[in-house]
Parts: structure tokens; sequence; C-alpha cells
């Protein structure tokens, strides 16, 4: 077993928490950087959250593990079930959605932006603050994983997509918008 680069003062289940979320993020940063892009904005849209969604879910079970906060177990749940239903929607889009070509100058504009968009997330989450508390890891964690697909949804609806993709759009920002304001509640409360 590798030897932890945490603080010796974080527990052990602190560092296990930590060493699971890193893994977890460099499997998301390699996945949305090395998608199968195309010449269709809402394509691309699709193979880069998927991979990004499918992390979310895997940093809640991560956090579920160790938890014994009602609000985080709440929060963690609730993108579980609302990430997974999002996957599925994007799944079934994706062969109507692939079809949609864009413009090359508006392929080029997008995915400049989309990347600009990824490595301010990609940063902000892997120099997230930590502290021995895993509740306040995840919670400074997820935020801006959260902003990040707000930005890129917000960014896609820009241009020109398949219409089986605006609302998958509409909900990852409405929902993501609040589970951000909640996140942002609990780290007042838990005095992170």
């Amino acid at each position: 077993m590798k030897k932890s680069t945490h603080p010796n003062s974080f527990s052990h289940n602190t560092n296990e928490y930590l060493d699971a979320y890193s893994c977890i993020l460099k499997e998301m940063i390699c996945k949305m950087t090395s998608a199968d892009l195309s010449n269709s904005i809402s394509h691309n849209f699709i193979v880069q959250m998927i991979p990004h969604h499918k992390a979310a879910i895997q940093m809640s079970r991560n956090v579920l593990k160790y938890t014994t906060n009602c609000d985080i177990e709440c929060i963690a749940s609730k993108i579980i079930m609302e990430q997974t239903q999002n996957i599925c929607d994007m799944e079934k889009a994706l062969p109507c959605c692939s079809k949609k070509s864009n413009h090359r100058n508006d392929l080029c504009a997008s995915q400049k932006q989309v990347e600009k968009i990824f490595q301010t997330m990609f940063h902000r989450m892997q120099t997230a603050k930590s502290c021995n508390s895993i509740d306040c890891n995840f919670l400074w964690e997820m935020i801006p994983h959260h902003e990040g697909a707000v930005a890129f949804s917000e960014i896609t609806l820009e241009y020109e997509i398949c219409p089986e993709l605006t609302p998958i759009l509409q909900t990852i920002i409405t929902s993501q918008k609040q589970g951000i304001c909640r996140m942002e509640e609990l780290l007042r409360c838990l005095s992170c």
C-alpha cells in the first residue's frame, strides 16, 4: 500500500478518503480530456460530461463510506440519484445528438471556452483545501465540480445543439446551482 502524502495530523479515514478522491479526480481528468470529440457540439458535451458525472457519483459514494452527517448524506445521495439519471438521459440522446453537426468556427470557439472552464475546474479541484474533516473536504471538492458543470452547460446552450440536449442542460444547471447553494450554506454551518 502506498504511503499517504497527507499531514500526519489527519486520521487514517481522512487519508483514505483523500487518496480515493485523488484517484477519482485523476481518472475524471483523463477521461474528459481524452474523450472522442467530433464535429458536433452536442456530441462533445455528452462524451465529456458523462465522465464528469461518473466522477461525482464515485466521489459521493466515497464520502458516504465515512460521513455520519445527515446533510452530507442527503447531498451525496441526491448527487448519485440525479447524475445517474442525467447519464441515462445523455446516453439515450447521444445517437441523435451525434448527428447534429456544427460549423467549424463554432466548434473551435466552443472548445476553446470549454477548455478554459475545464482548466479552472481541474485546478480548483486539485488544489481544494483539505483538513481532518471529511465532510468539509467533500464540500470544498464538490463545489468547483458543480460550478464546472454549470459553466459547461451554460456555454453549450449558447450554440446550436440538438433539441434532446436542451432539457438535459437546463436540468444540470438548475439542480447543480441549487446544490452549490446548499453546499455553501453547509460549509458555513460546519464552520469549515
